[in-house]
């Protein structure tokens, strides 16, 4: 198995130390690179592979969410994991609104954080087992799909009513692209039609 490389973002020193000797005893893990804020983390993707990023909601500049929400838009193909202490659902829901593959809390175990790289590597969703717990009587967030930055924009204006052709107008993009998006949005949401989509798009409060 190749080497994955990761970069871990916190800007408390004894988080990133720990993180970077428990992932390093890990054969098959490469740290990248660790950052203390979103700046140094944005300057270690620009000049450094980075397949899967472990990123702290609370930073001391701009905050994880939004920096998930740049790296998304910028690298596409870079995985964010949310580490953090909070356990709220809104914390939760934003984090993977914005494109984040996953959300560990920090108390997660080795082997926890181990199967969440791998399961965000592969391209899936990964929830923290005690945020499950938690949530235990409520919608799981991983119900809700996780989708690019693009769909996003794209699932917003057929909110807003606008046809295939419109949509590929104000986004500078192929008719068949917008087809192959909103196929693609149906199939995550698990939607028969449009009118479910948008229903279930409000209810997860992404557009």
């Amino acid at each position: 198995m190749e080497k994955i490389n990761i970069l871990i973002v916190d800007d408390h020193p004894m988080v990133l130390e720990g993180l970077k000797s428990l992932l390093s005893g890990i054969s098959y893990l490469q740290i990248a690179g660790i950052a203390t804020n979103a700046f140094e983390a944005i300057d270690i993707i620009k000049n450094t592979a980075v397949a899967v990023a472990i990123v702290d909601i609370n930073l001391p500049d701009i905050n994880g969410i939004e920096l998930t929400k740049k790296i998304k838009a910028e690298y596409p193909a870079i995985k964010v994991l949310a580490m953090s202490t909070f356990k709220e659902r809104s914390y939760i829901s934003q984090m993977i609104q914005n494109g984040a593959s996953g959300y560990l809390v920090k108390s997660a175990s080795k082997e926890e954080i181990e199967e969440a790289i791998l399961a965000a590597y592969e391209g899936k969703l990964y929830l923290s087992m005690d945020i499950t717990a938690v949530d235990v009587n409520t919608p799981l967030t991983a119900q809700l799909p996780a989708i690019s930055t693009r769909e996003k924009e794209v699932l917003g204006l057929i909110a807003d009513g606008l046809t295939n052709h419109q949509i590929a107008a104000q986004l500078f993009i192929s008719l068949h692209t917008v087809e192959s998006h909103r196929k693609n949005l149906l199939i995550k949401f698990e939607a028969n039609n449009t009118a479910t989509l948008i229903k279930l798009a409000v209810k997860y409060n992404i557009v």
